[in-house]
């Protein structure tokens, strides 16, 4: 309107003058940076919402969105090759204060992903009442999910069932853990299998 424009920031409500002359250089790292956040926007839209139970954590005028681009711009993307991609390993699918996930060995057998895990119940905010919560993207995109509770035994153990799986068919999977309220989560960790995915 006239010579403002009016927007939020963090929640909060912002006017501002109105940039009559902007200006855009298009050099090419800007392009490389605009590239890279395209990239990791359509990362975050294809998990259709699954990762917003990893970024619970999220302050006042932020949202889960935020926190996946913030977590991720600057960390998941490999640009070593003539073309960036995703670097899955470093990919974040869940990111907050709870002690993180120890991960043992994981298989993939005839009726999907076994993953076992440590329950670590003698650390401090740690309880058997946690949820652990395991996802996985196939390479044609389908999603999977599982959730179950940490529970009290030194090794837990939770399943995907996703019959005739194979590590190639697995574009990456991870674990992680949120309290029993959902207001807390771990950082995800990636989960590796005996042949490289």
């Amino acid at each position: 309107m006239a010579n403002f424009v009016t927007t939020t920031h963090g929640g909060q409500n912002v006017i501002r003058s109105k940039a009559f002359n902007p200006r855009d250089a298009n050099s090419a790292a800007q392009q490389a940076q605009r590239q890279y956040f395209k990239m990791i926007v359509d990362e975050y839209k294809s998990w259709g919402g699954i990762t917003d139970l990893g970024f619970c954590e999220c302050v006042q005028g932020q949202s889960a969105y935020n926190l996946f681009m913030a977590t991720n711009l600057s960390n998941a993307i490999d640009k070593s090759g003539p073309v960036p991609v995703i670097d899955y390993r470093k990919l974040l699918v869940a990111n907050g204060s709870l002690p993180g996930v120890t991960v043992l060995p994981a298989n993939i057998s005839s009726d999907g992903i076994v993953i076992n895990y440590q329950t670590n119940l003698k650390i401090p905010r740690v309880s058997d009442t946690d949820e652990m919560v395991a996802i996985a993207k196939t390479t044609q995109g389908e999603l999977l999910l599982e959730r179950k509770q940490r529970g009290s035994d030194e090794v837990g153990t939770i399943q995907i069932l996703f019959p005739n799986l194979s590590v190639a068919d697995l574009q990456c999977c991870y674990l992680f853990v949120r309290n029993m309220d959902g207001s807390k989560s771990s950082k995800s960790v990636s989960v590796q299998f005996s042949e490289a995915y």
